[in-house]
């Protein structure tokens, strides 16, 4: 079960978890970050920041299972939102950057981060900046070759799919030349609910949680076939087809039908999950 409210305090065994998997984050940073300003002196494009973002999901414990083929270049993911370990994880297996909103850009290191990864920042109240937002998924789209949209808007327990808000995708309105849409899913498997950022739980509460767990876990992400959001009138009949993309594939990985999604679940303390670890 995924936390909510507060929770007790670490015991040593997770405390010292947690400090080792965060030096280890923060040595991957000293390490890969002059390197990618080193290579953007010479280069157009970096691969530093997906291999940051790789080996981050690895020292938390996600240990990837990749089914099907991402598309390289000129395509546009649509995604399943359980974690920030979702980030992490995509990043590492396609060197997609991600559409997030434009507030998150002011939020310190996160922004920063996300700058290193060419995020497009949407601001979703301005109808009239969607051109703007257009050249930024282009120029995103040259360096990175791919982004990565989460519609749900919020994380979920594994189990659940919520309403795809098709606001997020106003940067395929009109689809630039070329862009394709694969549907993408992320199945956590059976610790799903553990690693589920849901309810009043805190990020802080959450990232301590995860880095403070014991064993690794499996995470498969599933490329689903892609499609051209031409064929499609609108980013509403765009989000419906994705949509029903991935509650097909996530319903079979998880051997029966995505249910209501509830926030009102059991808290979980600070100790080894009960479910089988890898």
């Amino acid at each position: 079960m995924a936390a909510t409210g507060e929770t007790t305090p670490l015991s040593l065994g997770s405390r010292i978890r947690f400090i080792t998997r965060t030096a280890m984050i923060a040595l991957a940073l000293l390490v890969f970050v002059p390197l990618h300003y080193l290579f953007r002196l010479f280069f157009y494009g970096s691969p530093f920041p997906m291999w940051f973002l790789g080996v981050t999901g690895w020292i938390v414990g996600a240990r990837v299972e990749r089914y099907g083929t991402p598309l390289r270049r000129d395509v546009f993911f649509i995604s399943n939102h359980v974690s920030w370990i979702d980030i992490l994880t995509l990043a590492g297996a396609s060197g997609t950057a991600f559409v997030a909103k434009a507030e998150l850009a002011q939020a310190p290191l996160v922004g920063w981060l996300c700058g290193l990864n060419r995020t497009v920042f949407v601001k979703r109240e301005n109808r009239m900046g969607v051109a703007d937002q257009i050249n930024q998924l282009r120029e995103a789209l040259k360096d990175n070759w791919s982004v990565t949209v989460f519609p749900e808007g919020t994380t979920t327990d594994g189990h659940s799919l919520l309403p795809f808000k098709s606001s997020m995708l106003s940067v395929l309105e009109p689809p630039p030349p070329g862009v394709m849409v694969q549907p993408v899913v992320l199945d956590y498997g059976e610790v799903a609910e553990w690693i589920g950022w849901v309810g009043d739980e805190t990020g802080v509460n959450n990232f301590k949680r995860v880095l403070s767990r014991k064993g690794n876990f499996r995470l498969g992400i599933h490329f689903l076939e892609p499609f051209s959001p031409e064929e499609y009138h609108g980013r509403k009949a765009i989000a419906a087809k994705a949509r029903e993309e991935i509650e097909d594939c996530l319903e079979e990985c998880l051997g029966h039908p995505v249910r209501p999604f509830k926030h009102n679940v059991p808290p979980v303390r600070y100790s080894a999950p009960t479910v089988p670890i890898e």
